[in-house]
């Protein structure tokens, strides 16, 4: 089913209504950094908004979205773009997306600007309240300077660190992340319950643990990856 459309506004009044504008979707504002005249931002962005899933409920919400049901490919990526994309048209902004590139925009760049986003021990991200289940929808590209959520403690300086040893085929720790031994360690049958619950290292973080995102849509996510 499609959400009812959200009233015209001449412009966003602050963050809390952008952020109230996202709830309805089950999306958050994950972090946000101010930005003027620099490359790879459509001209005259003044801020960036960054927006991921909202839980609890995000996947029960999208899977009643009519591009789930449609049965053509991408649905995610297709709801992600009409769900941001009329946010986008309703604040006078522009949406921006991590996937369909290239070119690619720099998500993970911009989400190291907004102190709520860090590198872990592991190389991937890690976000303050979701931990190494952080994942990005898309962005707003505002015009006008707005407050954006401050600053927070990297959860890893103050954690032992689980992830390090957590991989059970042993190819994402320290040394980094070696993609190719990943896929064939899915392939065999020790690999499935990353396929099936999500990716152990992940799942290992204590700031994850926290977080409440069904492992079904983990598990969607992993059979992308793989396929």
């Amino acid at each position: 089913m499609h959400e009812s459309p959200a009233p015209s506004r001449s412009a966003p009044e602050g963050l809390a209504e952008i952020e109230a504008l996202a709830a309805r979707h089950h999306l958050t504002v994950l972090g946000g950094f101010a930005c003027a005249g620099e490359a790879g931002v459509p001209r005259g962005t003044k801020t960036i908004l960054m927006l991921g899933p909202q839980e609890p409920g995000y996947w029960p919400h999208l899977k009643a979205q009519a591009e789930w049901q449609d049965g053509a490919p991408d649905p995610v990526d297709r709801w992600s773009r009409r769900v941001i994309g009329r946010m986008a048209c309703d604040l006078h902004a522009k949406a921006l997306f991590p996937f369909g590139g290239p070119p690619w925009h720099p998500f993970y760049a911009w989400a190291l600007r907004t102190g709520r986003v860090w590198d872990s021990p592991v190389r991937l991200l890690v976000q303050a309240e979701q931990g190494l289940l952080v994942s990005f929808r898309g962005a707003l590209a505002l015009t006008q300077a707005v407050d954006i959520p401050p600053p927070q403690p990297r959860p890893c300086d103050s954690c032992a660190q689980p992830c390090l040893t957590a991989c059970p085929g042993g190819v994402l720790g320290i040394a980094g992340y070696d993609v190719p031994g990943c896929h064939a360690f899915l392939d065999r049958p020790e690999g499935r319950d990353c396929l099936q619950s999500g990716c152990a290292v992940r799942r290992a973080c204590p700031v994850s643990r926290t977080y409440a995102r069904m492992p079904e849509q983990s598990a969607y996510h992993m059979g992308q990856f793989h396929r």
